[in-house]
């Protein structure tokens, strides 16, 4: 599950940029309205990306900033590499002009390997395109509609998907072979599909096939989805339409995956299966350097993990994974070594560490340790140096760091790379000794800087604001970490109004997400926060407080919700409320609690189940569990069959009598994630108890709210409901 309307969700705010001439004040229509918003902060202006030689491609961002341009030592300035007139020109001399030309121009870009051509789809077409010779030919042709195409590492095929299946087209000939075919209606062969997609491959495309290393094989997840139970959403917009799509919930069949590796000629060897008598998950799948096929495998509830590498379609262990009495994380799979050993990402101390084995899959030693995680890894460079992500400065920022593999202790030789507080992201060029660093606070706009390994700024690029965002009067921003009943550090936020006076009593705007492991008090920049920033000029305080299984502070820190949503997570924000009224100025008998989701959840769980906020305002929200997907649900509840009580206990929608307060609702009617019927099952419940309670609807809109007038609508219902009642 994920929040996805970012105004809500998003505990950042903006830069205060002083000037003399004060902006005009901010409303909703200026923040919002489809037509009549003021942008303040855009995107940064372009794209920065490694090329192998060690030169940067620079993509702008934008229909009136989009080009080409390389990047090169010492001096670091663009060299156009391609125009608009240049592309178009390329691609009417391969047969497409028009709208479907203009269109293509706006990318995305699928590059090759050496990053010196390009892939453009108009849907049902690829046009391969030589930015050095400005020229494109079609490689494709049909009405079939094309989908995830990813070269293979040497260049010289493209592999995409065709409704349920895998296609490779050799670049050369421009010859398209069908590699695999599937059986019926629910097979899906390279595709994910909605299940996979949401929950367990986080959103990262339709596609679910991999090339080998020497580009002469596809490995690839086939899903059966005819044993499925389906869910369909109704569009009354026009002619009404009926949307059905499989989704199963907590107990219900799930799909079931095979994994295949397929040859060039469409011959298809499928690995055995090493869990014949167990309903299973194949989480990760992908190639170790030397070509040998790697995945990850989970049981239905997530309770354990085993890495393994096939050979002759059996599976050997690498390691396993083991929840002792929670559940385990979707894991990477392991960055594999010259030595044949590998490094592995592991929460088994409660915290996200990384961990040497050698080639025998004997663990050697802890390369990182401490009270704080590991979030991601890059890579190893030839020194014997791993470089990664990392919360061991701050645990509400970003840094990246470099340590050695060599030696008897964890954090051999631990280096901080980032100097500035705030969120770091680093992408590294082949040698490890320069990345690009996309960089922010939470008072600067993004920054990205190309950076040697020394620290030294070789390049800085910022995102342009306009005069009325610089003129802007600030709200004051600070971060607490504050203690619970029982002593855990709960991070916190504030936003104050510009002329806060200590001495005023005021009302409170909180925000709340609180699903594990996913924290909103981030050192980190959002230009959507100009939310908290017009509530601060109507003396509106915004409030965010994580729970501590929301906090991303390791797997330690999680746990404790494990078989019950919701107890845990109130006693924490109930304790946070406890500090906020030791301030003094907050009136906390008009407090507003507002979130999205799980953060819906959570919200309408404590209108039900406490007498702490005056109001509830509730987006899209998960009021029963055994309406929500099964690999979310399970991961935290386990099967309803096994844990009935926690099922029971974890629903507002079985609680609506006991609501206290005011609350409203804001749906979108297809949404496909958290559906339209939750909302109306928890309406229909406080109806029936006596409540009232206003619904907002979205017609079209889903779970991510993309059309302008969604969060218009939203944000407007949401100021006039707080203006009648707060």
């Amino acid at each position: 599950m994920r929040s996805t309307i970012r105004l809500l969700c998003l505990a950042v705010v903006l830069v205060p940029v002083l000037q003399a001439q004060a902006a005009p004040p901010l409303s909703v229509d200026s923040l919002y309205h489809p037509s009549r918003r003021t942008v303040y902060v855009e995107p940064l202006p372009a794209t920065l990306s490694w090329r192998p030689d060690g030169s940067l491609l620079q993509e702008g961002t934008g229909e009136k900033l989009r080009g080409l341009a390389r990047l090169a030592p010492p001096g670091w300035e663009p060299r156009p590499l391609l125009n608009r007139a240049q592309f178009m020109a390329a691609l009417a001399g391969a047969g497409l002009a028009g709208p479907a030309a203009e269109a293509a121009w706006l990318g995305p870009f699928t590059w090759n390997p050496a990053q010196d051509a390009f892939l453009v789809s108009t849907g049902t077409d690829l046009y391969l395109l030589d930015p050095a010779r400005a020229s494109a030919r079609r490689l494709t042709g049909g009405a079939e509609a094309l989908e995830a195409p990813a070269f293979s590492p040497d260049g010289t095929r493209v592999a995409y998907l065709k409704g349920n299946d895998i296609y490779v087209t050799d670049l050369e000939a421009a010859k398209e072979t069908r590699i695999t075919s599937g059986d019926g209606p629910g097979q899906l062969n390279g595709r994910l599909d909605w299940l996979y997609r949401e929950e367990i491959y986080r959103r990262t495309g339709p596609g679910a096939f991999w090339w080998s290393p020497d580009s002469r094989q596809i490995a690839f997840l086939s899903l059966d989805d005819s044993e499925v139970p389906g869910f369909t959403l109704v569009d009354d917009r026009g002619p009404q339409r009926l949307i059905s799509y499989p989704y199963p919930r907590p107990g219900d069949p799930e799909p079931v995956a095979r994994l295949g590796v397929a040859d060039l000629d469409g011959r298809i060897a499928w690995m055995e299966d090493p869990y014949p008598d167990q309903e299973t998950l194949i989480v990760q799948v992908g190639w170790d350097p030397r070509g040998g096929l790697v995945a990850s495998y989970q049981d239905r509830a997530q309770t354990w993990l085993e890495c393994l590498r096939f050979q002759d379609g059996k599976g050997q262990s690498l390691v396993r994974e083991e929840g002792n009495g929670g559940w385990v994380d979707r894991l990477p799979l392991p960055v594999f070594l010259e030595d044949g050993g590998f490094l592995w990402l592991s929460a088994r101390t409660g915290f996200h560490h990384l961990y040497r084995y050698d080639a025998k899959g004997r663990l050697g030693r802890a390369v990182t340790a401490g009270p704080w995680d590991v979030r991601a890894v890059h890579g190893v460079d030839a020194a014997g140096r791993v470089y990664f992500a990392a919360t061991q400065r701050n645990p509400i920022g970003l840094d990246g760091y470099a340590a050695d593999l060599e030696g008897p202790e964890p954090n051999g030789h631990l280096r901080r790379l980032t100097e500035r507080p705030g969120t770091h992201t680093l992408a590294f060029n082949a040698g490890f000794t320069a990345a690009v660093d996309l960089w922010s606070d939470v008072e600067t706009p993004p920054q990205q800087l190309v950076l040697n390994l020394e620290g030294r700024v070789l390049r800085q690029a910022e995102s342009p604001v306009s005069p009325g965002f610089k003129a802007l009067k600030r709200a004051r921003v600070s971060f607490q970490q504050i203690t619970a009943r029982d002593g855990v550090a709960l991070e916190t936020m504030l936003v104050l109004p510009p002329d806060f006076n200590p001495a005023r009593r005021y009302p409170v705007f909180q925000v709340v997400y609180g699903g594990p492991g996913r924290p909103l008090v981030r050192n980190a920049f959002d230009p959507d926060s100009l939310w908290f920033q017009f509530l601060a000029q109507q003396d509106i305080v915004t409030w965010v407080c994580d729970n501590r299984s929301a906090s991303a502070k390791g797997r330690a820190s999680a746990r404790g919700v494990y078989g019950n949503l919701g107890a845990q997570e109130l006693r924490d924000q109930l304790d946070g409320l406890a500090w906020l009224k030791a301030q003094g100025w907050a009136d906390t008998d008009r407090i507003a609690l507002c979130g999205e989701s799980f953060g819906g959840f959570l919200a309408a769980y404590a209108m039900t189940h406490s007498k702490a906020w005056k109001l509830g305002i509730l987006v899209a929200p998960v009021v029963d569990w055994r309406l929500y997907d099964s690999v979310y649900t399970e991961r935290y509840l386990g099967l309803p069959a096994d844990n009935p009580e926690g099922y029971r206990a974890s629903s507002p929608l079985r609680a609506a009598a006991d609501l206290r307060g005011k609350v409203m609702l804001v749906q979108g009617t297809l949404d496909e994630n958290v559906h339209l019927q939750q909302t109306v099952q928890f309406l229909d419940a406080l109806q029936k108890a006596g409540q009232h309670a206003p619904l907002t609807l979205l017609p079209g809109a889903g779970h991510s709210l993309r059309a302008p007038q969604h969060a218009w609508a939203m944000y407007q219902a949401i100021w006039e409901f707080l203006q009648q009642n707060l």
